[in-house]
């Protein structure tokens, strides 16, 4: 059965700093930032958190359902992630709002500096999950990415009624969630992804301690950006892989939705866990190797080539006949 994707479907404007962010602020005046930043360029890319994770399981030969609100302007957009194979037909059209849009700034040490437009996604709340799971016959796992609040906990309250196996990713989203939300959110899921940073602050917030939170959820994975990712069960040792070595660092922007595809993808072929981060990692790797979130590719024989030099050539054998 198919995984559903329900998250932020936006356009992504990224820019380039050449200097460092923190070389600009002033000691003791942060509460009276006003900074411009002459940049390097400016790209625009398709993005959005469910839609880059679904365009990289379509690229792993899975058949994603994305489930989001778009506006008129998707036309293109949704061409793109059809040709992909990705399943768009449950994607709400707004009739009075744009698609949302993300504006990124990364400077020298990939610090960022980001702002998002809602737009269309404020509609998302509209969707109805079962109508969608009856559509395509069935569910393995809902995956309830960064997106309209509102819409990430009805999707969330659907899933433990109706007994869908869920994937909880409140990413962006707790950084202004009180506790309440974040505890609805997390509550009763499969898999639960943060990074560091989200990591603790889903603990401040929530005030959980970690084995509260793994009593609540079946696994905690956390990635560490260039430390790499570990997974945590309650009572079990906790599993980490390394990050695969980037050969040109390009754009971090895009990384962490990719290795949640990789991740996801690797457990739908029926992998353990360290495998699945495994996957997660090179399919992450890949993705910062160029700017913009789904303009990356994963090649067979590549991929399996720098797997291998990462994990072994036993992981890469594991791994090899669910490639498409």
């Amino acid at each position: 059965m198919p995984v559903v994707v329900t998250g932020s479907i936006a356009t992504d404007h990224l820019m380039t700093f050449p200097g460092r962010f923190a070389d600009q602020f002033v000691e003791g005046k942060m509460q009276n930032v006003s900074l411009s930043f002459l940049v390097d360029d400016l790209v625009q890319h398709r993005g959005g958190a469910g839609a880059n994770m679904a365009y990289g399981l379509a690229l792993l030969g899975q058949a994603p359902v994305l489930v989001g609100a778009v506006g008129g302007d998707f036309a293109d957009y949704d061409a793109w992630l059809t040709r992909h194979g990705v399943d768009t037909g449950s994607v709400h059209w707004s009739e009075l709002k744009h698609t949302a849009r993300f504006t990124c700034t990364t400077d020298a040490a990939n610090n960022q500096i980001a702002s998002f437009y809602s737009g269309a996604m404020s509609e998302a709340s509209l969707i109805e999950l079962a109508p969608v799971v009856g559509r395509i016959g069935g569910v393995d796992l809902v995956v309830i990415g960064p997106n309209d609040p509102t819409a990430m906990v009805q999707h969330t309250q659907e899933c433990r009624q109706l007994g869908f196996p869920f994937l909880a990713d409140p990413s962006q989203q707790l950084a202004w969630a009180d506790g309440e939300m974040i505890r609805e959110l997390v509550d009763g899921a499969e898999l639960l992804f943060t990074n560091e940073y989200e990591h603790a602050l889903l603990l401040q917030k929530t005030g959980w301690d970690d084995a509260e939170v793994l009593a609540r959820v079946g696994s905690w994975v956390t990635t560490r950006a260039a430390n790499g990712v570990r997974v945590e069960q309650a009572g079990r040792e906790p599993i980490e892989v390394i990050a695969v070595p980037e050969t040109k660092p390009v754009e971090p922007t895009g990384g962490g939705d990719a290795l949640r595809a990789g991740f996801v993808a690797a457990r739908q072929w029926g992998l353990g866990l360290e495998r699945c981060l495994q996957v997660g990692s090179a399919v992450a790797t890949a993705a910062v190797e160029v700017v913009g979130t789904q303009e990356y590719s994963l090649p067979r024989e590549d991929f399996l080539s720098r797997f291998a030099d990462a994990f072994g050539a036993d992981a890469a054998d594991e791994v090899a006949p669910h490639l498409p």
